[in-house]
Order: structure tokens, then C-alpha cells, then sequence
């Protein structure tokens, strides 16, 4: 195969899994094929699966091809979840293998000119906005799924950017010309539900007085998303893991089978393994829908993309009301950090939207963005809670005693070292509470500490 593929490509060969390494980071070849097991004595040796990890955690673009001789289908679904960009099994007919380079060679090209689209600087793709580790993690995933075909089931809070996701795979894959249709399946009634999916024949049922096509059909060649799957009734878990198996429908009132090419795409805020042990979930389905699970950490455990997201959405806010672009204070951006967001994503900018109808200023000040930031927020988990009174008592602590560091330790009945501990742990600034005393007032006028506590 080497002296074959030689005469149209430059080809690298490594004897085992150290040799490849060495090679990959020196050279970053666009696709690699390695063997599932790099130990010719030992045919059990998963070796390819440490190599395909290892590459893609330095390159996520690198199209990996595995090769067994094992034509096992588990191991097939490991390589695929972890990210290769196919499993071949053994015999190699070389014809096939050079069409699966081109087009390994061919995505990996267009994933490079699509990268310019995001960068590390917040940008943003499709709507996603964020410089944390996390999220630039997430940007990594939609690049490495969206050119395949395979189920994605995105996990996280009300907020956090799930259909954003969703989005962002469609318009990165080669289905993007094609219909994004979104159902939310714990909006509609149940009884309803069904149609909407499957659609329905005439007469079908009482007020069937025509033939409708459901959102499978609308979503031929594109990419249904299923979003809060979670609420999916049994009889229609069992409809879709049907159409998940053989990608056949039928509209209800109907007996005919529809064949159709649709790429599925689901989200819940639920923990469905939880629901599958309560048998509240189809446990067939839920393997189905996770080939390549994602969860979307929630806004307070990136706290770095707060800042980038509200200025996206002062951005879009400003243009859509016709206003002139508006800035956040030093102030506001510091409260903004504070807050817990329990709506994640959404609630910033619904928060942000009001603030550009309701503020007369070019530059947002703390009270612009509402009282509700102070309030104590009774959606958190206690965990986050007992942080937040902490940093609470240790704030007020400062205040009443003007930032004497000894003084507010015995307050506390802690030593200077935990207190100092503390004041490291909760960014909090020393220098606010030595200029400021109870009861007084910033230079701009804003309440301090001791004010709110009255809210």
C-alpha cells in the first residue's frame, strides 16, 4: 500500500506507537491510518486507540483512519466516539482506501478554511461566543462531528446554548444547504406530538382533513433537532429508535414506510441515565442518541466568557434597536462576574436586551443592569450557595471594619491567614474596603456593601 500511495502523496511510515508520535509532531500530516493494534504479537493490543486519542488532543483537524483485522463492532463505535474519521476493516482493497483519503485530505482542507471563522479571540462561531478552555473545547467537538453523520446528544442547563450548538454542527457540515428544523418535544401536547413529528395521512384522525408531512419529512437531506428529548413519551421513544435503526417512517393513519436521509440531533437538561434506571427512558434509545455525547458546562464555571458575551450581545442588542453602540462600565462588568447566572447564556441576554432599551447612557453602568444581580438566588446548588454566603460574611466583614485585616478575622473568628485565604479565593479587592466605611458612598454614588444588605 506504501508504494501505492506514493505516487500521489508524500507517505510517513512509523514501526510503532512512539515512532509515530515523534513523527506526527513533527510533521502534523493532514490524515494518518494506523492499525488498531500496534503489537503484532499481541493481536488483544488497542494501541491504536492511545494514538488516535494522543493525536487528535494536539490536532483536532487530523483525519485518522483505523484499520482492524478484528471486525468487531465495538470497537468500531469506540474509534468512531473518540473521534476517528473512519474504521476500515481488513482486507485493504486499495481502491477504497485512496476515495476515503481524498476525502479525508478534502474535509480536513475545508475544516481549515472554516476555522478562520472562530478564533481564540471570543468571535464566535454561529452564534457561540467565549474565550474559556471549555468552550473552545466545544468549538473542537463541532469541528470533529459535524462532517460525519452521527447522532449527538448535547447535554446541559436551561441556556447554556444547546440549539447554538446544534446550529453550529448543521452549518459546518456538509448538510448546511439543507433545512435545520427544531422541535422542542416538551412544548407541544402530547397528543399532538406525533403529527408533528411523523406527520399524518388524510383522515388520519379528527380533523385530518389533509395530508401533512411531520418535521421528519421536512428535514430530508438536512438535520432534525430534538431538543428536551427527555420528554419524549414511550410510544414516540419507540418511533424514533425505529427510524434510528432503519431510517424509515410512517405518518400516522399510515402503512407505508418513507424512507429519509436525516441527520438526528438531541438535547435535554435532564439526567437521562437517571431517567433510564427509573425506566422513564428507552435504555436502546439513549445508547442511540449518545454516540458522541456533549455537555455544555453552565455559564458560572466560565466565568472568563461572561465579559466576551455581554459585549457580543451589546453588539446585537444595539444594532437591532436602532441605538448607538454601547459599552459596559469597569463597574458593570465586575457585577456582571458576581453573579451566579442561573439562566446561563439566556438570562445574560435577556438581561442585556432590557438594558439597551431601558439605559439612557453610551456606557452601562452597575444600576443599569438591574437590582436582580444582588439578589440572593434561590436556583442554585447548595454547594454554590455556601460559597456565596461565605464570600458574603467575608465581604461584610471588610466593609464594617474598612479593610483592617486583623479586625475583621476576629469578626469572623478566623486567623489572618484564612482570612487572607479567603480574600484570594474570592478575588476580593482590600483596597475598596480601606477607601470605603459603612454606610458611605462611591465616587459615583452607587450603594456599597453595607446598603445592600438591606435588598
Amino acid at each position: 500500500m506504501q508504494r501505492a500511495l506514493e505516487k500521489d502523496y508524500q507517505v510517513l511510515t512509523a514501526c510503532n506507537e512512539h515512532e509515530a508520535l515523534t513523527i506526527f509532531r513533527g510533521e502534523k500530516p493532514p490524515v494518518v491510518i494506523s492499525d488498531l493494534s500496534l503489537d503484532p504479537q499481541s493481536p488483544a493490543d488497542l494501541g491504536g486507540l492511545r494514538l488516535l486519542e494522543q493525536m487528535l488532543a494536539q490536532d483536532p483537524l487530523t483525519r485518522v483512519i483505523i484499520v482492524s483485522g478484528n471486525n468487531n463492532d465495538a470497537h468500531a463505535l469506540q474509534v468512531v466516539r473518540l473521534g476517528a474519521f473512519d474504521y476500515y476493516p481488513k482486507p485493504i482493497i486499495l481502491d477504497e482506501m485512496k476515495v476515503m483519503i481524498r476525502r479525508a485530505l478534502y474535509i480536513h482542507q475545508l475544516q481549515k478554511r472554516l476555522q478562520s471563522t472562530y478564533s481564540s479571540s471570543g468571535s464566535g462561531l454561529y452564534g457561540l461566543v467565549g474565550v474559556s478552555k471549555s468552550i473552545q473545547q466545544v468549538y473542537h467537538f463541532i469541528e470533529r462531528v459535524a462532517l460525519s453523520d452521527i447522532s449527538v446528544l448535547i447535554c446541559g442547563d436551561s441556556g447554556t446554548g444547546k440549539e447554538l450548538v446544534a446550529q453550529a454542527i448543521h452549518q459546518r457540515s456538509l448538510r448546511k444547504g439543507n433545512p435545520f428544523i427544531v422541535v422542542n418535544c416538551g412544548a407541544i401536547p402530547e397528543a399532538l406530538l406525533e403529527s408533528e413529528l411523523f406527520g399524518h395521512e388524510k383522515g388520519a384522525f379528527s380533523g385530518a382533513y389533509i395530508q401533512k408531512k411531520g418535521k421528519f419529512e421536512l428535514a430530508h437531506k438536512g438535520t432534525l433537532f430534538l431538543d428536551e428529548i427527555g420528554e419524549l413519551v414511550p410510544p414516540l421513544q419507540v418511533k424514533l429508535l425505529r427510524f434510528l435503526q432503519d431510517r424509515k417512517i410512517e405518518r400516522v393513519g399510515g402503512n407505508q414506510p418513507i424512507e429519509l436521509d436525516v441527520r438526528i440531533l438531541a438535547a435535554t437538561n435532564r439526567d437521562l441515565k437517571k431517567d433510564v434506571e427509573n425506566r422513564a427512558f428507552r435504555e436502546d434509545l439513549y445508547y442511540r442518541l449518545k454516540v458522541v455525547p456533549l455537555t455544555i458546562p453552565p455559564l458560572r464555571e466560565r466565568k472568563e466568557d461572561i465579559v466576551p458575551l455581554a459585549r457580543h450581545f451589546l453588539q446585537k442588542h444595539c444594532g437591532e434597536h436602532h441605538r448607538p453602540l454601547i459599552s459596559l462600565s469597569a463597574g458593570a462588568e465586575k457585577k456582571l462576574m458576581a453573579y451566579s447566572w442561573p439562566g446561563n447564556v439566556r438570562e445574560l441576554e435577556n438581561l442585556i436586551n432590557r438594558a439597551v432599551v431601558l439605559s439612557t447612557h453610551s456606557i452601562l453602568s452597575p444600576n443599569d443592569l438591574g437590582f436582580s444581580l444582588d439578589r440572593p438566588n434561590h436556583d442554585v446548588n447548595l454547594k454554590y450557595a455556601r460559597k456565596a454566603m461565605e464570600a458574603d460574611y467575608v465581604r461584610r466583614a471588610l466593609l464594617k471594619n474598612e479593610g483592617i485585616i486583623s479586625r475583621a478575622a476576629k469578626d469572623l473568628g478566623i486567623s489572618r491567614v484564612n482570612l487572607y485565604e479567603l480574600i484570594a479565593k474570592y478575588e476580593i479587592d482590600i483596597g475598596e474596603f480601606k477607601r470605603l466605611g459603612p454606610g458611605r458612598q462611591s465616587a459615583k454614588g452607587q450603594q456599597t456593601w453595607q446598603a445592600d444588605q438591606d435588598h
